[in-house]
């Protein structure tokens, strides 16, 4: 399922739905384009949450978050400063961005670059994975199956995109964004009144198994907190909502959000 899909299947059983391009990204606006800061996106998600408590067929008192992949660890960063949302599922979150071995020649790109936009010139971008599944940071299954697949997808999603404006590519300064957010850091700042549920695939390649519930462990608990943790057996980060099983993952996710709110139907 695509994330608008996801959105319909949330939205026919009740819940209003706000689906949103990240700052710079597709149809959003934001200069320079393509350019991820995952603790800007978290400050964004607290700005949608504000103007979504404004409108009319919304109870600010029964905001939910739901992301996946890099979307997921932003939401979680999100929740971790602001308590207003009443619940938050991250889906195959990503924890990790730039390898050891790759910061060297990484950052001394992303500092050559920064020197070269001071000189006026337009910030560099590439693409987010090669045809071989590489990048130059190692981050997201780089140089294995899960780095292939996602430069499939995207490959694909670029192509489709229309007017969307998604591309296939982004800014070189996103590395240096990524460097300094520790979004696993962050977790252990969440209110234990938010309820959390974490979905891991069991086979992902792309970000971590072991890593993702290690950030799960890092949540604050008590005796009122709502934890869960959803190991998605036979699953892979970017097949997480498709094929068999999915449906039933869903039909968890929304049993976890009713769970949140008190178990009243009503988003």
């Amino acid at each position: 399922m695509t994330l608008p899909e996801v959105a319909e299947w949330f939205q026919a059983r009740g819940y209003n739905v706000f689906l949103y391009d990240a700052r710079s990204v597709g149809a959003s606006g934001g200069l320079p384009r393509n350019q991820l800061d995952p603790l800007q996106m978290a400050e964004d998600i607290s700005d949608i949450v504000t103007f979504a408590s404004a409108l009319p067929s919304v109870d600010a008192r029964r905001i939910l978050l739901w992301g996946m992949s890099f979307g997921g660890m932003v939401s979680g960063c999100a929740a971790a400063v602001d308590a207003r949302p009443r619940a938050v599922i991250m889906v195959a979150p990503l924890f990790s961005f730039v390898k050891p071995e790759r910061r060297r020649n990484t950052f001394a790109q992303v500092m050559r670059d920064r020197v070269s936009q001071l000189r006026g010139n337009e910030p560099l971008s590439l693409p987010p994975f090669n045809s071989r599944g590489e990048n130059i940071a190692g981050f997201g299954g780089a140089g294995g199956p899960g780095g292939v697949e996602a430069y499939t997808l995207m490959r694909a999603a670029a192509e489709l995109g229309g007017d969307t404006g998604f591309r296939d590519r982004i800014a070189l300064q996103t590395f240096h964004k990524l460097a300094l957010a520790r979004p696993m850091e962050l977790l252990d700042m969440v209110d234990e009144r938010t309820a959390v549920m974490m979905v891991v695939p069991e086979l992902d390649d792309i970000s971590d198994p072991a890593e993702q519930k290690t950030a799960f462990e890092k949540l604050p608990t008590s005796e009122k907190s709502l934890r869960r943790l959803h190991v998605a057996k036979g699953k892979g980060h970017l097949s997480i909502m498709t094929g068999l099983g999915s449906q039933e993952l869903l039909e968890d996710m929304d049993k976890f959000f009713r769970e949140a709110l008190g178990g009243d139907g009503n988003q």
